[in-house]
């Protein structure tokens, strides 16, 4: 009978989602105190492949991804999702706002996948804890990022994955050998 590893650890990200560039930095300002210094920043995106925020924050949104510098375990993710959904509620009230101003996904990168965070139930969405689910984005190859059949469609586009790709190289680059 095999005995259980600990898991290796991962590449923190979060994805924030906003419409104003204040609500950006005071957000990544936010994020590095709580989980340290950001290693790589995407650029600004146009988050244009669904309008599911915009009853709650508006149109023109625009999305980025921050990258953190120091591994986190895999088995963190829930409580990582809930502290965030926190912090997207105390940037409301900072920015005196009456609705949502702001989206914040965290999620792991290791070396073969890109793992996302949601409170939101599907059937190839696998429970963690205390409502937050595990949601496999992107496979990743020696040299590409392979998107899966659920993958969002954003997700699937050319500069996000080139984005990742990076992100998987600092990763490796960093991960000690006995991982």
């Amino acid at each position: 009978m095999a005995e259980p590893k600990a898991f290796s650890p991962v590449k923190l990200i979060c994805g924030i989602i906003a419409f104003e560039e204040r609500i950006f930095k005071k957000a990544e300002e936010d994020l590095g105190r709580l989980y340290g210094p950001v290693d790589l920043t995407s650029p600004l995106f146009e988050f244009k492949f669904t309008d599911y925020y915009e009853k709650q924050m508006g149109k023109d949104l625009k999305r980025k991804f921050l990258s953190f510098a120091e591994f986190v375990l895999p088995e963190k993710l829930s409580e990582i999702k809930l502290q965030t959904n926190g912090l997207e509620e105390e940037l409301r009230k900072e920015f005196q706002s009456d609705r949502r101003i702001v989206n914040i996904d965290p999620g792991y990168l290791s070396s073969s996948s890109l793992i996302m965070a949601t409170a939101k139930d599907f059937a190839h969405r696998v429970p963690l804890h205390d409502g937050i689910y595990a949601h496999l984005e992107l496979l990743f190859g020696k040299k590409e990022a392979r998107p899966l059949s659920w993958t969002y469609p954003d997700f699937k586009t050319t500069d996000y994955q080139r984005f990742f790709m990076e992100v998987r190289r600092i990763y490796l680059s960093k991960l000690p050998a006995s991982y």
